[in-house]
């Protein structure tokens, strides 16, 4: 089976060995700062290559999130568009830009996306790489060489009417809902791989547990079930907020009042952006609180924080119904998926399951991120929306490939211990508590003590006292009435205890 990993397609240098320092041609290019080489070969240029120098910390490009790379050429595409319609851009220009963009969406350039997912300047580091890859590619579409600027300029023209204050939060927001899609596809799956062993267990009875203490009985197929209800719960919250990412500042440009900006320029690049991701976006009501804000990176991380937390408790739930196989549970067998041990033969760990876990706790761990770096954004920008990108994109991208891997790898291999568990039902003390509405609960706490004394069967010991026929207590313990599948209907008789009036 393929696995879904939508990155590997692309690629994805480590930052620190991207063009670091240059052996072969080189290029000058110029900033306000002075003038820098870069090499010749390189579709970036000089804000890229200071921000290369300026922050080696991360070891990984923001190419490792090609959703993001599509998400901000489609912005810069859209742009171009809307700068046309209005009057603010060159026919030509705009016809370079777009098909620069187009190529960069259809996957053709991504290893130009270098810098870090870790970076100062609330993003401007990875908006200017997008302007100077696509500048130069327009360019080369062109017949031009690379840096000529003036021909085609990656601020006066790629980026005109925008800033990164208002085309950052916009991609993350794009590349978010497209990565959550993807995600929510692979959930899914695995949700129909519960119900699947739910109905394939349908009629395994059971011993329930409460605080790891033996409860009343249950079917193997409701606990499945169980699990894939919860998952098509998380599900649905997740998808609640694709409605709350459609909500952009386009249009905005740096703190919300649209400046440098043509005034019919924040509708016609919404509309634009609308029709290049195929998904209904609007301008939102305030463009001030809407470039100052974070709250819907919080809104999604909590939601995405649920569902790896209540995943990590069915994983949990997973270890613990196979642990044994001789001295624990072991309702359950997981599939073997590799050796367990380097010193202790034959023993097999429940490996996958621990990963999901682990993706857990990795995505409760961003989410505390994401809520310090919204704190953080002062007044009518937040900084730190680099980290809260690079946060929720790794969680959803972990997620992805966690659920793929807890289906494929564990949930589809399950089987059941049949024999342990028929053994452990017919022994269960708990079965009584389906008898309490006919013997009472102070008669059924005497003979559960008494079951636990002898180990003896409480169908033997309920029938040795009188308090039922063989046959009645053989029709109310039957599996399908324990479990619930058969409700009882009649009506239940009044129990009449010694010296107790009746009600």
């Amino acid at each position: 089976m393929t696995r879904p990993d939508h990155q590997t397609k692309l690629s994805q240098g480590r930052e620190d060995e991207v063009f670091q320092t240059s052996h072969g041609p080189v290029r000058t290019e110029t900033d306000s700062l002075g003038s820098v080489d870069v090499p010749a070969d390189a579709y970036w240029g000089v804000h890229t290559k200071r921000a290369l120098d300026n922050f080696p910390i991360s070891k990984r490009p923001i190419s490792v999130y090609p959703e993001l790379v599509i998400a901000f050429a489609q912005v810069k595409q859209a742009a171009a568009r809307a700068n046309k319609e209005v009057g603010a851009l060159e026919p030509q220009k705009q016809v370079w830009i777009d098909e620069a963009c187009q190529r960069i969406i259809d996957g053709e350039f991504h290893d130009q996306f270098v810098v870090g997912v870790i970076q100062g300047g609330a993003g401007t580091s990875t908006n200017m790489n997008a302007n100077e890859v696509i500048t130069n590619v327009a360019l080369e579409i062109a017949g031009y060489p690379k840096g000529r600027y003036d021909v085609l300029h990656p601020i006066d023209d790629v980026n005109r009417s925008q800033s990164t204050n208002d085309t950052y939060p916009t991609a993350i927001k794009l590349s978010m809902t497209a990565s959550l899609t993807t995600m929510l596809s692979e959930l899914d799956k695995l949700r129909i791989a519960f119900g699947r062993k739910g109905r394939e267990f349908h009629d395994i009875l059971k011993v329930g547990r409460t605080q790891l203490q033996d409860a009343v009985p249950m079917t193997l197929g409701q606990e499945f079930h169980g699990f894939a209800t919860t998952l098509g719960e998380d599900i649905a919250r997740l998808r609640e907020t694709i409605k709350l990412l459609s909500e952009v500042n386009l249009g905005g440009t740096a703190v919300g009042t649209g400046i440098t900006a043509d005034p019919g320029y924040a509708a016609a690049v919404v509309r634009h952006l609308s029709e290049i991701a195929g998904q209904p976006l609007e301008t939102a009501p305030d463009l001030v609180e809407a470039t100052s804000d974070t709250g819907v990176f919080m809104t999604f991380s909590s939601a995405l924080k649920r569902s790896a937390i209540k995943l990590s408790k069915i994983c949990n739930d997973l270890r613990l119904l196979s642990s044994g196989p001789q001295a624990g549970l072991g309702e359950i067998h997981l599939p073997p998926r590799q050796a367990g041990s380097s010193i202790m033969p034959g023993k097999v760990n429940p490996v996958i399951p621990e990963a999901v876990s682990q993706v857990a706790y990795a995505v409760a761990g961003a989410d505390v991120t994401v809520m310090m770096a919204a704190e953080n954004g002062q007044l009518q920008l937040n900084a730190f929306e680099p980290v809260i990108a690079h946060s929720l994109l790794q969680s959803i991208t972990w997620m992805r490939q966690a659920c793929w891997t807890l289906r494929v790898n564990c949930v589809d291999g399950i089987s059941a211990n049949v024999e342990h568990l028929d053994a452990q039902v017919a022994s269960s003390v708990g079965v009584i508590t389906a008898l309490i509405p006919f013997i009472g609960y102070t008669e059924a706490a005497k003979l559960a003590k008494a079951a636990l004394a002898t180990g003896r069967p409480v169908a033997d010991l309920v029938v040795e006292a009188n308090l039922m026929t063989r046959e009645d207590v053989t029709r109310h313990l039957a599996p399908s009435r324990l479990s619930g599948a058969q409700p009882i209907t009649q009506a239940v008789p009044v129990i009449e205890r010694k010296g107790e009036p009746s009600d």
